[in-house]
């Protein structure tokens, strides 16, 4: 499966944006992460195929919203009261789900989010 992101770009502190990420076939688990200039990735959201179930880290538990639509393979991060720390390349995942990278296959090419403050 490949998995294809979008949405990012310049927004201002307390803007929105909303990210997405199609994928060629059908997926089970889906996750965002996200890395910054000298940070490691870390885990944003993730959603099962059913959407039933959804995890959040904390620094954006409220902020944002992971959903899907399997109908047309893609997933969505709406990202709302956005901070300058949230800055980073956003990646989309496919795999077992959770919050460690090690547990997804296959992984999108990334796009940037920058917030002004």
């Amino acid at each position: 499966v490949q998995l294809q992101a979008s949405g990012g770009g310049l927004v201002q502190a307390g803007g929105s944006l909303r990210l997405s990420c199609s994928a060629s076939g059908r997926t089970g688990w889906m996750g965002w992460f996200r890395q910054s200039p000298g940070k490691e990735r870390a885990f944003v959201a993730a959603i099962g195929r059913s959407s039933v179930i959804t995890n959040y880290a904390d620094s954006v538990k409220g902020r944002f919203t992971i959903s899907r639509d399997n109908a047309k393979n893609t997933v969505f991060l709406q990202m709302n009261s956005l901070q300058p720390e949230d800055t980073a390349v956003y990646y989309c995942a496919g795999g077992s789900g959770g919050t460690y990278s090690r547990n997804y296959d296959y992984w999108g090419q990334g796009t940037l989010v920058t917030v002004s403050s």
